[in-house]
């Protein structure tokens, strides 16, 4: 799928976002939770994949690629695919779900499963945007709240993951620091668009991001990197990471943010 097509597809579902006004679903859909760490998404999307209802709700249930509040989780997943079957009209009793890469792959499913769904797949999380977007021979960077995670993909195929403990998190921490200020405050500014003016001050994270990168890519002679995950919405980030690795073409989607969910979602569908 061209990267064109994804962006428009990210533009419906960010227009449909918690958006709970009834719509009638089509006969086949496909459900994916994305269990984030800033955030868990619930993505319905037909059977070519569009868009139809997505919902999120921020929370801190998940730490650096871990279930840190079990029941949290559960309750999320739980309220989320309430709303989506109210909008839809319909019973969400499978999903697909999907894991940082190197982290245990049985969390996710125990969260979705005992939120009462059946797991229909399981995936990490860059491997499902490679999927999506139909990859070759490049990478995708997935920086979420908690993890920088990379999947490798050469000659069709992926042939490498890796996360580190390194993401939105830890933005979010620089800005409290420097500003004095509480942990939510400066998450609020962070996602309220008052980012603009904080770049010198989180360029260092930015920089560590460029390090993980680079580290984990020398080995793949891979030009063009997909970029994915929430810390992709701070203004100025794509600088540094050009500045850092210039030699890469960087590949910013309209709002990063929902990538991988929708890619999650996508990924038993009937992709152009």
């Amino acid at each position: 799928m061209s990267i064109e097509t994804v962006n428009e597809r990210l533009k419906k579902m960010e227009a449909v976002v918690n958006d709970v006004r009834p719509q009638k679903a089509p006969d086949r859909w496909h459900v994916g939770i994305d269990l984030g760490t800033a955030n868990i998404v619930v993505t319905v999307t037909d059977e070519a994949g569009e868009p139809l209802a997505a919902f999120m709700e921020w929370a801190e249930v998940v730490r650096d690629g871990v279930v840190v509040d079990y029941i949290g989780a559960v309750d999320i997943v739980r309220r989320l695919v309430k709303k989506a079957n109210e909008k839809l009209g319909i019973t969400i009793d499978r999903a697909i779900t999907s894991f940082p890469p190197g982290t245990e792959p049985r969390i996710s499913r125990n969260v979705v499963e005992n939120a009462g769904l059946q797991v229909e797949a399981l995936i990490d999380e860059p491997s499902s945007v490679v999927r999506l977007l139909g990859i070759t021979d490049g990478a995708v960077v997935d920086i979420g709240g908690g993890t920088t995670g990379l999947s490798v993909a050469r000659g069709g195929k992926i042939v490498y993951t890796a996360d580190e403990p390194t993401g939105g998190h830890h933005v979010t921490l620089t800005i409290a620091g420097n500003r004095h200020i509480s942990f939510d405050q400066a998450e609020k500014m962070k996602r309220n668009g008052s980012a603009h003016g904080l770049l010198p001050v989180v360029e260092p994270v930015f920089q560590k991001m460029a390090d993980i990168i680079r580290q984990h890519l020398q080995a793949f002679p891979v030009h063009e990197i997909y970029l994915s995950g929430g810390t992709f919405c701070f203004p100025g980030i794509v600088d540094v990471l050009r500045r850092e690795i210039p030699e890469k073409q960087w590949i910013l989607p309209h709002q990063p943010l929902f990538l991988t969910p929708l890619a999650i979602a996508s990924y038993r569908t009937k992709q152009d």
